[in-house]
């Protein structure tokens, strides 16, 4: 008869725990309130889905906050293996030299099915190289569309279906409204950079910067100051000081939705993604969505609009098996039944084709929410609308946010104002330029 003493024993059995025990791997995100809260479920989901790999999300702040931890933690060599890092990061990241698993890289390498060609075009390739091979894992992707007061709209003698497809309906139909008392102000919008500029840019068919902006080469710059970029900034100006516009703030202040939902204005362009939260704070009238403005004398116009959001990119410096956890995690995320719910709780575009096709049955149940996925494939992408990857484009937007201001001021002209965002953005791109070649 053998015979085990106490010490083996809980040898033995320490060692059979941690056999069977679960690899745990970080992902560090900036979604707080509602949407943290559902991210938090599809971690939850896939924890309960397997036994072998659990995710545990945390909550670092906002999308600057976030990264600037990421990067911070990675000197430390305390880095998670996921982060989450919005769009505009893309290109800082990228240059990154050996910080991150490239996603196409990390699948392969543990056998997970993937494949590229199953993700929106105008999705995917924000987040690709040059060969088209993905660096990082879309995850919460969205376009800027138009939310409008159904309520206020009948209230000022307009039909409360039809929401303004121009921008010179926006101005006649924002005039309407404020004479008529029904809101005090037309028109308001989140991010004058992401979309009364970039995307203004991209939905004319515009470029802001050279070399397909910037996707070709750390050596682009910007060129967001021709005739259209300058004609909207000007009328901008003039629909602020006439009333019938009301400026939301820069990014991190968002006083645009506030003005919304209180029916001080009446139409308020911002994130499909804030679908979620308008809703619950539109009870007290009907809502309505519409695609952005376009200018009608533009050529071309209304071509596509770009996305925003956030994809999921993988530090390198773990191991193996947390590598492993990763790929199988992104692989429950691309689930259409994952992505589709995610997609109708949100307000967030579904990344898949599959993902868009289990969305049938939601869109038809609620018009409207497709609105984002029409407006982003509305034509083939081109060199000007497939989005954007400059260095140090968080710092860019924040100039942004500082030129505007000073428009609205007095202190400078629309084009005064612009010419400054692209001399000042030119420096920064230079200097991001010298840091990573």
């Amino acid at each position: 008869m053998i015979r085990y003493s106490t010490a083996s024993v809980v040898a033995l059995v320490a060692s059979l725990g941690a056999a069977q025990a679960e690899t745990n791997i970080d992902w560090w995100h900036a979604m707080g309130g509602e949407l943290g809260a559902k991210l938090e479920e599809i971690a939850q989901g896939f924890n309960d889905s397997q036994d072998e790999y659990r995710v545990t999300p945390s909550y670092k702040g906002t999308y600057p906050e976030t990264m600037t931890a990421a990067i911070a933690a990675f000197r430390a060599n305390q880095q998670p293996a996921i982060v989450q890092v919005f769009e505009v990061g893309t290109g800082t990241m990228m240059a990154a030299d050996g910080a991150i698993v490239p996603v196409h890289q990390l699948m392969a390498d543990h056998g997970q099915d993937f494949d590229a060609a199953a993700f929106l075009p105008s999705v995917v390739g924000y987040y690709t190289d040059g060969d088209g091979n993905m660096l990082s894992m879309p995850f919460n992707s969205s376009t800027p569309i138009l939310y409008y007061n159904k309520t206020v709209f009948e209230a000022a003698g307009l039909d409360p279906e039809t929401p303004p497809t121009t921008w010179a309906e926006l101005e006649q139909f924002s005039n309407q409204i404020k004479e008529s008392g029904a809101a005090s102000c037309g028109f308001t919008t989140q991010w004058i950079s992401w979309i009364q500029t970039e995307n203004l840019s991209a939905w004319h068919n515009q470029p802001i910067g050279t070399l397909e902006n910037g996707f070709g080469g750390l050596d682009a710059r910007l060129s967001m100051n021709g005739p259209v970029q300058v004609k909207h900034w000007e009328n901008l100006k003039r629909w602020s000081d006439e009333g019938i516009f009301k400026y939301g703030g820069p990014v991190g202040a968002d006083n645009a939705a506030p003005m919304f939902y209180s029916q001080e204005c009446a139409m308020m362009m911002g994130s499909s993604a804030s679908r979620a939260g308008v809703i619950a704070n539109s009870s007290a009238y009907e809502l309505g969505y519409g695609m952005l403005p376009y200018y009608d004398d533009v050529e071309g116009a209304p071509q596509n609009s770009i996305i925003g959001g956030a994809s999921l990119w993988v530090l390198s410096g773990k191991s193996d098996e947390e590598y492993a956890a990763a790929a199988a995690f992104f692989d429950y995320l691309t689930q259409p039944e994952v992505q589709a719910d995610w997609a109708s709780f949100t307000g967030y575009l579904p990344i898949t084709q599959a993902a868009y096709d289990a969305m049938e049955s939601f869109h038809a149940e609620n018009p409207g929410a497709d609105t984002g996925i029409r407006q982003i494939t509305l034509n083939e992408p081109t060199e000007n609308s497939k989005g954007l990857r400059f260095g140090s484009y968080v710092q860019i937007r924040g100039v942004i946010d500082e030129e505007f201001e000073q428009l609205l001021s007095g202190s400078k002209d629309a084009q005064g104002a612009l010419d400054a965002v692209v001399a000042r953005g030119d420096d920064l791109l230079e200097q991001f330029q010298a840091q990573n070649q």
